[in-house]
């Protein structure tokens, strides 16, 4: 009963939409309504709130990591604490306050990764940060980071559960930026900071 009061805690908790959250603080309109219609940091951005933008880039990213930290604490076991991790993830993505139509997950799982393992949290931080200022495309910098995440996983501590987990998180992450993939191979994809390319 405690494990499945966590899923469904961690659910509930990747569920809550920030950027709908940061855009009504800050009185801009609904993310959905403008750009790509995600409800996602890098959408909010292109209100040119780039207050409104951290702001859901930060609520994103601590949810993922508080759901693993408070799973870790409570002294689960680390496959409990996989499916935490997941749990939460799959709330962003799927969120019930959302009609189950969220966001594309990337900050939600830097912060599980970053609770997981900081150290491999910082290396496909790094590695979205690189892509990004190197190629200016967030959907790109997401894709690699998602594809190297399991593998820098496993390079630092073989393939354990952790990279089981990270790789479920990296497929997710590939699988929500299709139409994305799609942009960018079209050369229609809009920059970091740019509009949305009709």
């Amino acid at each position: 009963m405690q494990i499945a009061l966590a899923l469904v805690a961690a659910y509930l908790l990747g569920s809550v939409p920030f950027a709908m959250i940061s855009s009504r603080i800050f009185g801009l309109a609904d993310p959905r309504s403008y750009g790509s219609g995600n409800p996602g940091a890098t959408n909010v951005l292109r209100s040119g709130n780039k207050k409104a933008a951290l702001l859901t880039l930060l609520g994103d990213a601590l949810k993922g990591w508080l759901a693993v930290y408070i799973a870790e604490r409570m002294g689960f076991s680390s496959t409990v604490v996989g499916l935490v991790a997941l749990a939460v993830f799959l709330g962003h993505l799927y969120p019930i306050f959302l009609r189950f139509k969220g966001g594309k997950g990337v900050a939600t799982a830097a912060g599980v990764i970053i609770a997981l393992d900081p150290l491999l949290g910082l290396a496909v931080a790094g590695t979205w940060l690189f892509m990004a200022f190197a190629f200016r495309y967030s959907s790109l910098a997401a894709v690699v980071a998602a594809g190297m995440a399991p593998v820098i996983s496993i390079l630092m501590h073989g393939g354990n559960g952790q990279a089981l987990v990270v790789g479920v998180l990296g497929m997710a992450l590939i699988g929500k930026h299709w139409q994305n993939i799609q942009r960018l191979l079209a050369g229609q994809e809009s920059k970091i900071g740019g509009k949305k390319k009709t």
